[in-house]
C-alpha cells in the first residue's frame, strides 16, 4: 500500500502519455521528457489522451509501484494546460482531489501553514 505524506513531491505530466507503456516507458518519459530521475523520490502523475485515466509512478526505494484508476464513467474533469511547462507541482491534497476527480480550481482548502497563537496565561 502506498501511502501518500505531505512531504511527497508530485509532479504531474501536463501533456498526455502513452497507457500502453508500463514501469520502463514511463521511467523513459521521466528521464528524457520531463528531465526528471524516476529513482529521486518524486510521485508521477500520468493521463491518457482520452481523460479517461491516470497512472502513478513512484520509487519507494526498493522498487516502483505503478498505481491505475481508469474511470467506469465520464472523464477527468481538471487537468493544468501550462502551455511551456510540460510539468505542474501538486501538493498533496490535490493529488487527492485529483484522484476522486475534483475540480481543483473550484475547491477551497485551508492554508498549507497556520501560525500557533500563544493561548491566554491564566492568573
Amino acid at each position: 500500500m502506498i501511502q501518500v505524506t505531505p512531504q511527497m513531491r508530485i509532479l504531474l505530466a501536463v501533456q498526455p502519455a502513452d497507457f500502453r507503456k508500463g514501469i520502463d516507458g514511463l521511467a523513459q518519459v521521466c528521464r528524457q521528457v520531463l528531465q526528471k530521475d524516476p529513482f529521486s523520490g518524486y510521485v508521477f502523475i500520468f493521463r491518457n489522451k482520452r481523460a479517461t485515466a491516470i497512472k502513478v509512478l513512484m520509487y519507494d526505494g526498493q522498487g516502483f509501484w505503478l498505481c491505475q484508476k481508469r474511470l467506469s464513467k465520464g472523464r477527468f474533469n481538471w487537468w493544468p494546460t501550462d502551455g511551456n511547462s510540460c510539468l505542474r507541482q501538486l501538493a498533496v491534497h490535490e493529488l487527492q482531489l485529483l484522484i476522486w476527480n475534483g475540480e481543483l480550481h473550484k475547491t477551497r482548502v485551508a492554508p498549507l501553514w497556520k501560525p500557533v497563537e500563544k493561548p491566554a496565561e491564566k492568573f
